[in-house]
């Protein structure tokens, strides 16, 4: 009955919020009656938030139209590739009209972002996917809120997850011969599954794997998040954070971990924080700052939209990653799409760089998680593993903003960029198969 209630109390609130966002504009208004009275900014501020307190928050675009590589503006057109039930791969095309451009752009490497599927859409990656446009062909794993897919779909469960990375990775290397495969905090688990089971049975894998703030043994330095996922049983998950969709949306009746309780539980890490936030943004609202009002606003239109999760998935990513740790006891079993289950060996991965990266004040995925990977990845050599602390930085810092901009994403860069054949056509680095050749040329004048 949750999810029903907090739905009727949405739909109440809607047209409440709707006055009042029309109410902020009437006495921000200074060529109106309401906006010649006193205080009227302030007025109109209050409103503003009151609005943006109680609306509803839809998906976001990506809206990345164009990005500037060596002093070159080239458009990005948007599309989807790959249209699964619970997720999309989706692809940001370059196109110019600059032959040399044009020739640089085909040569670089092929990256799929893995984007996580914690509650927040694939949208939260953007700065991500914006930086990492400048030097690659970028696909990202655009995963769909579980309350929009109707029953007949079937269930999603964390193997099915895992076979979702396996087909998109295939699919790029069967498009451009190899690829580099890059995942933001949750997918760092089911990511490191499925290379190691193509490893396992003896596929091509990509040519390197970058792994960003992910509970890979959440063992080490538990957060809250890891916390509350190992104290409470399985059962009380399932008792106590699951409901049914209601009737008004396609996915009527599907079992889900609802993202209003997702976003419940991300303001109550640090609600003093969000309510400093929104006081800030009153004022800045009354003194005029539009800047700072509407970096408020662009933050928090990304953070407040959630989505559901399927809750066979949800309870099995709890039950696997936080409180059997079936990756790093080395029990994880996963059910491949021909019905049969494999062991997940990360041991056999061999051909595949690896990068960690961690932020030191992260309190989401603490320090020592995803640097365990490399503690897992036995058969990878020394020279090919890596591992990067960002100092200062806390969780959305590693992969998003300044910190993300100016100290991660050049060490990413380069890291893939040293694990990428030179042009497309020559030999692969010594010591790497002849089967991870560089990607062909596109034709037209896209990527």
């Amino acid at each position: 009955m949750l999810y029903q209630i907090y739905e009727t109390q949405r739909s109440l609130m809607e047209p409440f919020s709707d006055f009042a966002q029309m109410t902020a504009k009437l006495f921000a208004n200074p060529l109106t009656p309401l906006g010649q009275l006193p205080m009227a900014q302030r007025i109109a501020a209050a409103y503003d938030l009151l609005h943006r307190l109680g609306k509803d928050y839809e998906k976001p675009e990506f809206g990345i139209r164009s990005v500037s590589i060596n002093g070159q503006h080239v458009a990005i057109h948007e599309r989807v590739e790959i249209d699964k039930p619970f997720c999309e791969l989706r692809r940001f095309k370059r196109y110019t009209d600059d032959p040399q451009t044009l020739l640089q752009l085909k040569q670089q490497p092929v990256v799929l972002i893995v984007a996580p599927l914690s509650g927040h859409y694939a949208t939260l990656l953007r700065d991500t996917v914006r930086s990492m446009l400048q030097d690659h062909k970028v696909y990202i794993t655009d995963w769909k809120n579980a309350r929009l897919v109707p029953l007949s779909e079937g269930e999603f469960h964390l193997d099915d997850y895992v076979n979702y990375v396996q087909e998109f990775i295939r699919y790029l290397q069967r498009q451009y011969g190899n690829c580099h495969v890059m995942s933001v905090c949750q997918p760092t688990v089911p990511v490191l599954a499925a290379v190691s089971l193509m490893a396992t049975r003896g596929e091509t894998v990509p040519l390197s794997m970058t792994m960003m703030g992910g509970p890979i043994d959440a063992r080490r330095s538990p957060t809250a998040v890891n916390n509350l996922a190992m104290q409470r049983s399985y059962e009380w998950f399932e008792n106590n954070v699951i409901y049914r969709v209601p009737s008004t949306f396609p996915g009527a009746g599907r079992r889900v971990y609802p993202g209003f309780l997702q976003h419940a539980g991300f303001i109550a890490m640090n609600p003093d924080r969000h309510a400093s936030s929104h006081y800030d943004y009153f004022m800045d609202l009354v003194k005029g700052d539009n800047e700072s009002a509407e970096a408020h606003r662009k933050f928090y239109d990304e953070y407040n939209a959630v989505l559901d999760m399927d809750a066979d998935y949800y309870l099995e990513t709890i039950n696997t990653v936080f409180q059997e740790f079936k990756l790093v006891n080395g029990t994880w079993d996963v059910r491949n799409e021909q019905g049969q289950l494999e062991r997940v060996r990360p041991q056999d991965i061999r051909n595949t760089g690896l990068l960690t990266v961690e932020g030191e004040l992260d309190d989401i995925s603490g320090c020592g998680q995803t640097r365990a990977a490399h503690d897992l990845c036995t058969g990878i050599a020394s020279p090919e593993q890596r591992h990067f602390e960002v100092k200062g930085a806390g969780h959305y810092g590693i992969f998003s903003g300044r910190r993300w901009r100016e100290q991660v994403y050049p060490v990413v860069r380069d890291f893939i960029a040293e694990h990428q054949p030179a042009t497309a056509g020559s030999a692969p680095r010594a010591g790497r198969r002849a089967s991870r050749g560089a990607a062909s040329a596109a034709s037209g004048q896209g990527d």
